[in-house]
């Protein structure tokens, strides 16, 4: 696949099976309530095809060799759904497939500003019969269940051919895979026919799912725009339905006509409703027609694009690549309200489908900035499940709730417990995410009814974990737990996990004191045991070597040997088996260094260094999130140059299939980490207690970043250059704020333009030990390893 550096479109000028899978990726469509993977329109050949609806999944029993009490009995995984987007052609009797014949010219373009995928294809059959094919693929912004093809033929000459428009509900998971990204497999009977219907130009099939129930019900419209003499049939039973076309079509006279796809499902849904509503669907549909669902698309990312455009100058592709982020997770999250937000969006079924910490800590903040509302829908959809944690907590033996590593309704779906159940700062994480939307919104009604109870409930749980550890002179300690770092285990004391959590517990006393015990149902004693807890919460600290201690047996443990580790053995976890890396110093992804982003006021700018340095040299970025994170506190630090070059490994990531599982779904959290490594690393952004500040300073290939930035009802717009800082009050009420620890109160009235200090002169980071930095590699070649 050629990827083209255009800022406003992502475009495929070379078709090859060796990129099919991570194309079909890069150019999905979605809605968050609908995903579509971008394969090819004939269908065939794909790598991994996919069809997707937010939620959809079906239940598995999880396979143990030995099951311990209250581990998850359930796994669940998105399931890929009846297929809309098949238009198969026939001509003279050849199927048009691009590994037959000659492909004389071929182009896909995801349109940023447009939200349409558009293809233009001119195709030569074995046989010497040449054709054009255009198409536009759109999944409505606007209208959750609807998306639609436009399809337009044309001949060189007078040809036969013969077009089957098709709904094919065909279960293609990634397969059982010996890497645990990729996702399970689906058995081909996981989707029972419940009913099949066609009628003119129009079918619709309704599917079950075997075990958890839900009800999937499909229909497609074909409407014929340009036709010549043609004969037309439609067919629907089981689990295929087709609308076939057969005529000649005649240099001049193209063949046009458009496909709108419908999509209704509910769990345990009544079959004929969901007919009846798929088929309002497609009513409502073709009255409005193809070009008026293409003006509502372009109309949502206008509005996107008036807050939330990033513009960088100095780096094309990196421009590009922020501006396709930007696209991804606002397409990824725009109609998921009610249901979770998937580490891999509804671009491909990687990880099973499931939501993550990574929605909380890394996505949700960059919504902030831009589509606040979006970040208060997924929210509210985490405190719904507020009742499965809670029942999680009891099943464990503890209080409050225990949100799930693993989910897509709420319940737990890790079968391990070591880095997924033991993985408690989730439920930390949650805290801070509805804690940081109301400091940066003011939504004081969400702060009573959503902010409040998860506090109050997440401190129970710290509580219940937690204990006053005599030997530590009644220091607060959290045991047996996994952090961030998925290499370190059931540790002691993990420091991101135990600020975390006394922030949260501070958090849950400040809201009791906001609403009053009563109201959240919340005893005297409880309180004073949170602030005790909170004032004697240990962080582990090692004075001979001068840093601050991801656990307590951290430095105690085997350095790792990364110069026996070949290049093609990364990511570690499918190399080495996880009894060596637990035993040894390797850091997966950053932990205590994101704890400094977190809480950034927690350390000294001495502690940031050598604690930076030091896990620096034993992080192997084994993970898709750990990019974005280095690059903020390498800025922070002075080295912009490294955080400019893990900016663009965290960019490139899926672009380039630099973690080489790009072709079962989009890293949304990299994309996200791409974006605060512009805004919270070379901007320098932080929030602390409801008050805004930058550190901006570009690298030397940069000569401007511009971003807006929505902050407590009021819209900035940010400017940096090599020496100075522009910031401009774009709406809302008078602001204070802070550049370079200088107050600036911003105003409607004038543009604040602020000099930037000089970099310092400190050495910038290398790594002493393990592998090189994140040094910006093109391509997707590595320098000595790349994720």
């Amino acid at each position: 696949m050629t990827a083209q550096h255009d800022p406003w479109a992502h475009s495929e000028t070379v078709w090859s099976s060796d990129f099919a899978a991570t194309s079909e990726s890069l150019l999905a469509l979605s809605n968050g309530y609908l995903g579509v993977r971008g394969t090819l329109d004939e269908g065939s050949p794909a790598a991994v095809p996919g069809t997707y609806l937010n939620g959809c999944f079906e239940s598995f029993k999880i396979p143990y060799a030995e099951r311990g009490y209250a581990d998850p009995e359930f796994d669940q995984r998105l399931i890929d759904v009846t297929d809309g987007t098949r238009i198969r052609l026939i001509v003279e009797g050849e199927p048009l497939d691009v590994r037959t014949g000659t492909v004389l010219e071929h182009r896909r373009d995801l349109d940023l500003r447009s939200g349409q995928l558009v293809r233009s294809l001119r195709w030569q059959s074995p046989a010497g019969h040449e054709i054009v094919l255009r198409t536009r693929r759109i999944v409505s912004l606007k209208f959750r269940e609807l998306a639609a093809i436009e399809y337009e033929l044309e001949a060189a000459g007078p040809l036969r051919v013969t077009v089957h428009s098709e709904l094919t509900t065909e279960v293609v998971g990634p397969g059982d895979s010996a890497d645990p990204r990729a996702g399970g497999g689906l058995s081909a009977d996981a989707l029972v026919s419940r009913l099949a219907t066609h009628d003119g130009s129009r079918a619709l099939l309704v599917h079950e799912t075997r075990a958890s129930g839900q009800v999937v019900a499909v229909g497609m419209d074909n409407v014929l725009a340009a036709a010549p003499a043609h004969e037309t049939t439609v067919q629907a039973a089981g689990s295929l339905a087709r609308w076939t076309l057969s005529t000649t079509v005649k240099p001049g006279e193209p063949l046009r006509f458009v496909k709108m796809l419908a999509y209704h499902w509910a769990p345990g849904g009544d079959p004929a409703h969901l007919a009846a509503d798929t088929q309002t669907s497609l009513d409502h549909a073709c009255a409005l027609g193809f070009e008026a669902l293409v003006r509502g698309q372009r109309e949502a990312l206008d509005e996107v694009w008036a807050h939330a455009d990033i513009e960088l100058d100095g780096d094309p592709e990196i421009q590009h690549a922020l501006r396709y982020a930007l696209f991804q997770l606002h397409q990824n999250t725009a109609r998921a309200r009610g249901h979770a937000i998937p580490a891999k969006g509804l671009t491909g079924a990687g990880y099973n489908g499931h939501t993550f910490w990574d929605t909380e800590i890394f996505l949700l903040p960059v919504l902030t900035y831009c589509t606040p509302h979006h970040v208060e829908a997924a929210l509210r959809w985490r405190a719904s499940t507020l009742p499965a944690a809670q029942a999680k907590a009891r099943r464990l033996g503890l209080r409050g709730a225990a949100f799930p590593w693993r989910t897509i309704t709420g319940e737990e779906c890790s079968g391990y417990m070591p880095a997924g159940i033991a993985a408690f700062h989730v439920n930390a994480d949650i805290a801070h995410a509805v804690t940081r939307y109301v400091a940066c919104t003011g939504d004081e009604q969400f702060d009573r009814e959503i902010c409040a109870p998860v506090l109050v409930e997440t401190a129970r749980l710290w509580a219940s974990l937690g204990y006053h550890d005599t030997r530590r002179g009644g220091r607060f300690s959290i045991d047996g737990v996994t952090g961030p770092d998925e290499y370190s285990v059931l540790v002691d004391n993990n420091l991101y996990t135990n600020l975390m959590a006394q922030a949260n517990l501070r958090a849950a006393i400040d809201a009791v004191e906001r609403y009053g015990r009563e109201a959240l149902e919340v005893s005297p004693d409880e309180v004073a045991a949170w602030r005790q807890a909170a004032d004697l919460m240990t962080f582990p600290r090692d004075a001979e070597l001068g840093v601050d201690l991801q656990d307590e047996d951290f430095a105690r443990r085997e350095p790792f040997d990364f110069e026996a580790a070949l290049p093609e053995e990364y990511p570690l976890l499918l190399s080495v088996p996880y009894f060596q890396i637990y035993r040894h110093q390797v850091v997966k992804q950053p932990d205590l260094v994101l704890a400094m982003v977190m809480y950034p006021d927690a350390f000294t700018a001495e502690q940031k260094r050598r604690n930076f340095a030091y896990y620096e040299a034993l992080t192997v970025r084994d993970s898709s999130l750990a990019a974005g994170t280095q690059a903020v506190i390498a800025a922070e630090l002075g080295d912009v140059q490294l955080a400019y070059d893990y900016l663009a490994e965290a960019a490139l990531l899926d672009h380039h299939d630099l973690a080489r599982n790009t072709g079962h779904g989009l890293h949304l959290a990299a994309l996200a980490g791409g974006i605060t490594a512009v805004i919270a690393g070379l901007g320098g952004a932080r929030e602390r207690d409801g008050r805004l500040s930058f550190c901006p300073r570009l690298p030397d290939q940069l000569s401007r970043i511009a971003f807006p930035f929505a902050f407590q009802g009021r819209v900035l717009r940010v400017e940096i250059a090599s020496s100075h800082a522009s910031y401009e009050l774009l709406d809302g009420a008078p602001l204070q704020i802070e550049h370079w620890g200088v107050p600036l109160l911003l105003d409607s009235k004038q543009c604040a333009v602020e000099p930037i200090p000089p970099a310092p002169t400190a050495a910038p980071f290398r790594q002493p030990t393990g592998r090189a930095p994140g040094r910006r590699q093109r391509h997707g070649q590595a320098a000595a390893r790349q994720l």
